[in-house]
């Protein structure tokens, strides 16, 4: 059987898995990831092989799941969150023309903007965006035109991979670009090691956000107009009749 299990692991931890993910990983012969991510599942599946690669080192290790599942082993892929949202489902796609005999399967996982959505209250309770802050893969003019849209749009905003130790001032910059439209008082909201030791959140304004200092363990969240503060938790409301 050449199968291949693109999997998203959710945040971290084995709680935060699903119950496919875990079926996926317990049938998998090699398991392949980032090494961090690989770390996460290692300790639940010890009889397993497993292949690493590093940051950046993304179509090598898909290029290697396909290239084992071609050869006949079953083979998962894990991904952080889930496998589809900034994972390696879509590169998988690309690359596997070569490997045309390989039967692809795409096993969803918990997304940060929704775990740490469940930490925060209810942040996304209306209609909302996803956006990276990372400019790697994406301009960062493009990321700039998406933030000034989804302001306009009155979305509640989930913002991944708001810094890191290069990208220092990423998230003062997005949060300036917001300051052209929403008020300073907006609701936001910050997840940290989420699924994980350490899992915290906090919640706090716009204006206090832009100086707040956050690093790749931790997802941001902008509300809409209408989000407020609710015995402590960041929530927007979906527009029920209450009574």
């Amino acid at each position: 059987m050449k199968r291949l299990y693109v999997v998203g692991i959710g945040p971290g931890s084995y709680r935060g898995m699903t119950i496919a993910a875990d079926e996926a990983l317990r049938e998998a012969e090699i398991i392949i990831g980032y090494s961090k991510y690989v770390e996460l599942v290692r300790p639940y599946y010890p009889d397993k092989e497993y292949r690493d690669t590093g940051m950046t080192r993304e179509t090598e290790r898909c290029t290697l799941a396909l290239a084992l599942a071609a050869d006949g082993k079953t083979v998962a892929l894990v991904c952080s969150g889930d496998s589809s949202v900034y994972g390696m489902a879509g590169l998988i796609y690309e690359l596997a023309g070569e490997h045309g005999d390989v039967e692809i399967r795409v096993i969803p996982g918990v997304t940060a903007a929704l775990s740490g959505g469940a930490i925060l209250g209810a942040p996304l309770g209306h209609d909302f965006a996803v956006i990276s802050l990372s400019d790697l893969l994406t301009p960062w003019e493009t990321i700039e035109k998406r933030l000034r849209a989804g302001a306009a749009g009155d979305f509640c905003m989930s913002l991944y991979n708001p810094g890191s130790h290069k990208r220092t001032d990423y998230l003062q910059r997005a949060c300036d670009i917001l300051l052209e439209t929403l008020p300073a008082e907006t609701v936001c909201g910050l997840a940290m090691q989420i699924g994980r030791e350490g899992e915290s959140f906090r919640v706090l304004t716009l204006g206090e956000l832009r100086d707040t200092a956050v690093d790749m363990f931790t997802t941001v969240f902008i509300g809409n107009s209408q989000t407020r503060v609710i015995a402590g938790k960041m929530v927007t409301p979906r527009g029920y009749r209450l009574g």
